[in-house]
């Protein structure tokens, strides 16, 4: 691995400072994945423990196609990057250049050390888009409000995983739980009696969203009014949830959590794994339990009570065969602690 060097010798024209540095972190979707696509509501809840920072300079090897850049992923995964993320990057520093007008510089060499791993609904590909935004404008000294970030991370997300919803584009650079719907997000009101843990975890095996979202279209397009009961019910359920966690309303909230799932599952949208995983969650005592992300693979998530009963979830579901968990405390989030 070749790290990037200082600007020595690099027209100042063409920079700002000697490195650039980025950082944003991964997410998990509580509830709305894929009806959120269709207009409707999702929220998501930020996972600081899954960091990811990009370091931005310029190359200390003159590659021949001088004027691009190289990316280097390290952390949880230091094989290369899969092709749709590389050319969704390569996308988005070009139209940085574009937006910001840096214009013809030497090569640059990206290094990525990202903890997510990927193809899991964690939000890998928009985490490491968004650190790599940040790091070029820290590089070239620019100034970025949040809608050009939010629209350069959406130029890498669109390449790696087609339309996207940009729930990912802003979650991955939010400290706080949100509701994203059309473009628009705000903060997920928790109230002062908030409690529980959210507990992801990771079956190894990579989600496939694009299989996903076109097995839901196919339903839709052969079953005259499956959109629209889809839809419907996802609806009922994120905004009976967010009422539920303004009002402290735990045990009713990890109820839309397994309400959700029975969605997605009798969608095909799950797998045999999660499904059981889902009732092993619940059969320790988890409040709430579904599937999360695109599907067909990747993470799910379980509500626990208090910190005991997430320990025997968590080692309820490792012994089923979870690679790894995260718990993320809803607490944290709540008024008093705003």
């Amino acid at each position: 691995m070749t790290l990037p060097t200082s600007a020595e010798g690099v027209p100042s024209s063409s920079r700002s400072r000697s490195v650039g540095i980025g950082r944003a972190h991964g997410k998990v979707i509580l509830l709305g994945e894929h009806a959120v696509v269709y207009g409707t509501s999702a929220l998501a809840l930020p996972v600081s423990q899954l960091a990811v920072t990009a370091t931005a300079g310029w190359s200390s090897h003159a590659p021949v196609d001088a004027g691009g850049v190289t990316f280097t992923t390290t952390g949880f995964e230091t094989r290369p990057l899969v092709s749709q993320a590389a050319g969704g990057l390569q996308a988005l520093v070009a139209e940085f250049k574009k937006a910001t007008g840096a214009g013809d510089t030497p090569h640059l060499d990206v290094i990525i050390d990202c903890l997510i791993p990927q193809g899991r609904g964690l939000g890998s590909s928009a985490a490491c888009g968004r650190a790599v935004v940040l790091a070029l404008a820290d590089l070239f000294g620019h100034e970025l409000d949040e809608t050009a970030v939010f629209d350069l991370v959406q130029t890498a997300e669109n390449v790696a995983h087609g339309k996207a919803s940009g729930v990912d584009a802003v979650a991955t650079g939010c400290p706080y739980p949100l509701r994203f719907s059309a473009g628009e997000s705000q903060r997920l009101d928790l109230g002062t009696g908030s409690g529980g843990l959210v507990i992801i975890a990771d079956s190894g095996d990579f989600g496939r969203t694009k299989d996903a979202v076109e097995r839901l279209r196919s339903r839709f397009h052969s079953t005259p009014g499956a959109q629209e009961r889809f839809i419907t019910r996802a609806t009922e359920l994120t905004d009976t949830a967010v009422r539920d966690l303004a009002d402290s309303r735990t045990e009713d909230f990890g109820r839309r959590l397994t309400d959700y799932h029975v969605l997605l599952s009798s969608a095909g949208l799950s797998t045999d794994r999660i499904d059981t995983w889902v009732e092993v969650a619940i059969g320790a005592g988890s409040l709430g339990a579904k599937i999360t992300g695109g599907g067909l693979g990747g993470c799910m998530i379980a509500l626990a009570r208090e910190p005991e009963q997430a320990r025997e979830i968590t080692r309820r579901l490792h012994e089923a065969g979870a690679v790894q968990t995260w718990t993320v405390p809803l607490g944290r989030f709540a008024h008093h602690a705003s």
